[in-house]
């Protein structure tokens, strides 16, 4: 399994973000995580981005415990092994979308200009990469979000909402590039309240309050790889009502509300 969780919960005071979970995720898999504001789907998600720590438990990525590992190991895991891309673009405004990309390059290696040129064809956005950020749509931010995601190769794509503030036109472009990207073995994992990206995941959970409360699986060959090489469902230690907890998944209706229809 690239990504382990085992038992994790994020504490603050009373309030649980996150709720003793745990949850592995092999080499190659596409998980989305679903589930109203407030369910604790992007504290889940710094969590396994080495972005924060969880109060009690253990994240795994590739075999080793995060908990493990000092402050520059874990900025070395970031580079190496992760590529984020969040709702909010986060492009620096007086760079151009090229030498946006090269940023990721600086802290991870040489910087490369052909190298990020190439990273922003395979986005289709060669035409575009001497423009700054205030003369691209937001469709074009966030396939440079993508871009400088990729450009350091990571084994996983950790993905806040990365169609939430595009219409549906420029969703689709930036779902296929994931589809591209999950094709040639990248995992991703997606944190949406979006009906139709959740879809597109091989599997998704179900977050409430901080409490696991779901799983469902989109691809029947992908469950089936996963269990012959020894996958469980995602569980839960916590008693709340509706928690999956042992070894059975509860399945769930995909959210009914897309983010940007607005649609019943």
């Amino acid at each position: 399994m690239l990504l382990e969780l085992d038992h994790i919960s994020k504490i603050y005071g009373s309030l649980h973000a996150v709720d003793d979970l745990s949850l592995t995720v092999p080499d190659g898999e596409w998980l989305a995580i679903v589930g109203s504001s407030g369910s604790g789907k992007t504290t889940l998600m710094n969590m396994i981005g080495c972005m924060d720590t969880p109060s009690k438990g253990s994240v795994s990525l590739e075999g080793r415990k995060l908990e493990d590992l000092n402050a520059t190991q874990l900025a070395d895991v970031r580079k190496n092994l992760i590529g984020l891309v969040f709702q909010k673009f986060y492009l620096v405004p007086h760079l151009t979308a090229v030498e946006n990309v090269m940023v990721a390059q600086y802290y991870h290696s040489v910087v490369d200009e052909k190298e990020a040129l190439a990273a922003l064809d395979r986005v289709g956005l060669n035409d575009r990469a001497h423009h700054l950020p205030s003369q691209l749509s937001g469709g074009e931010q966030q396939r440079v979000c993508i871009a400088r995601a990729l450009i350091n190769c990571p084994k996983l794509i950790l993905a806040d909402e990365p169609t939430g503030n595009l219409d549906e036109k420029n969703e689709k472009i930036v779902l296929d590039l994931f589809r591209q990207l999950h094709k040639q073995g990248t995992t991703i994992i997606v944190v949406t309240h979006d009906a139709l990206v959740a879809s597109c995941a091989e599997r998704e959970i179900m977050l409430n309050h901080g409490v696991l409360v779901g799983e469902k699986w989109n691809d029947d060959d992908a469950r089936a790889k996963y269990e012959a090489a020894g996958g469980k469902p995602a569980s839960t230690g916590s008693t709340a009502e509706g928690a999956q907890t042992g070894e059975t998944a509860i399945g769930f209706a995909d959210p009914t509300k897309a983010a940007k229809t607005g649609g019943e």
